[in-house]
């Protein structure tokens, strides 16, 4: 029984991770058909952001509250991700809607382009550069809407870009000259160090449940509730899940669906960034990290059913249970009397990289008798 505990428990660790980072995936490619090979990047711009803002809480005047830094991190990430997806929204992809080969390759190659700008540009000038983004575009949020109409609209949104570069520039260097870490470009992989009350294991009926593991199931119950009701409740929800059942007939209505396009990029894309957090928790920050999630997100969006979140959340725990009990060799140690040749094989499958071949094969298998996944699409759904 404790051996079953342990392998559901792991399981279920494994498949949060994948979930937390397959549920900004789910939302643009489930809901907009839109095939985004820049995700992994995403999730890696939301590991850096958490980096960054440990390095801030370790300044003196933050030190007391050093333990909180999880607590800004993951907004800081969902707003960082959010931002860079919602202008690849308005600068590539709203001219590639329709056409999923060439979308294909524009986000493989912004994937190239975000690997390198981390690479090569200081994380100061990055975060300085993501304030002007952030403050150019929600400035004019804020500011009454009369005030861009007439003739002086120009100026005035000239003037508000102007002043949130003015903000980047700010923060750029006070950043370099406070912290030496993130003042020069640096290409290796960073560690990002857990707050104190995240550290250790939780002990329970003779078992150990780590504490960075079991923030990381709640981080993602709360993420999957959110978008839920955001989805299934809130007015917008509703009017995202009508343009993707039908566009033509959601313009006509009077719903502003270039409006939706760049909301559903935008959470997409910042839920990438709390999936970003989640992962810098679990090991070393590097440009290639979002490579090693980017096949899994698709591989869970396409198992459960594409567009279907429900299926998102029942194929990442399957194929998190799948994988500890493969990955682990808990299936030797439940049959212990296996015949020679397949506990071989088991044993040749034990290790985590192979047990995610294993994995992905016994899926590939799967989609060959129902390739529309576990819980298809039905009704306009199929049509759109």
């Amino acid at each position: 029984m404790q051996l079953l505990f342990e392998s559901l428990f792991n399981g279920v660790a494994i498949g949060s991770v994948l979930l937390m980072a397959a549920l900004g995936l789910a939302i643009v490619f489930g809901l907009m058909g839109v095939i985004n090979l820049a995700h992994g990047e995403l999730i890696m711009l939301g590991a850096y952001t958490t980096y960054v803002v440990q390095l801030i809480f370790k300044l003196p005047a933050l030190q007391p509250l050093y333990n909180c830094y999880v607590l800004v991190a993951i907004p800081l990430a969902f707003v960082v991700s959010g931002v860079v997806g919602i202008l690849l929204e308005r600068t590539v992809i709203r001219r590639l809607y329709g056409s999923p080969l060439e979308t294909l390759l524009a986000t493989w190659g912004v994937s190239l382009i975000l690997q390198q700008f981390v690479r090569s540009v200081p994380m100061a000038y990055a975060a300085g550069l993501i304030l002007a983004l952030v403050s150019g575009f929600g400035l004019p949020l804020l500011l009454p809407s009369g005030w861009f109409a007439g003739a002086r609209a120009r100026l005035i949104r000239l003037g508000s870009w102007a002043f949130s570069a003015f903000l980047g520039v700010c923060l750029a260097g006070g950043l370099a000259s406070q912290i030496d870490r993130i003042a020069r470009a640096d290409a290796r992989n960073v560690d990002v160090t857990a707050p104190q009350w995240m550290r250790g294991g939780l002990e329970m009926a003779d078992m150990t449940f780590p504490v960075p593991r079991l923030v990381i199931i709640v981080m993602t119950v709360m993420a999957v509730v959110g978008v839920s009701w955001f989805l299934n409740r809130s007015v917008w929800g509703m009017r995202i899940r009508a343009v993707t059942q039908n566009r033509s007939m959601s313009d006509c209505l009077g719903i502003p669906t270039e409006t939706v396009d760049v909301l559903t990029f935008g959470i997409g894309s910042g839920l990438a960034g709390v999936a970003g957090v989640a992962v810098s928790l679990l090991g070393s920050v590097g440009p290639n990290v979002g490579g090693s999630y980017i096949v899994g997100c698709f591989m869970v969006v396409v198992l459960g059913g594409v567009g279907n979140l429900y299926g998102t959340v029942l194929a990442s725990f399957a194929i998190g249970v799948l994988t500890d009990l493969i990955g682990a060799g808990r299936l030797l140690s439940v049959w212990p009397d296996m015949p020679a040749p397949l506990a071989s094989a088991v044993e040749f499958f034990a290790t985590t990289s192979m047990a995610q071949v294993m994995v992905f094969a016994l899926i590939v298998v799967f989609l060959q008798f129902r390739p529309a996944g576990l819980f298809p699409q039905k009704g306009r759904m199929v049509e759109a």
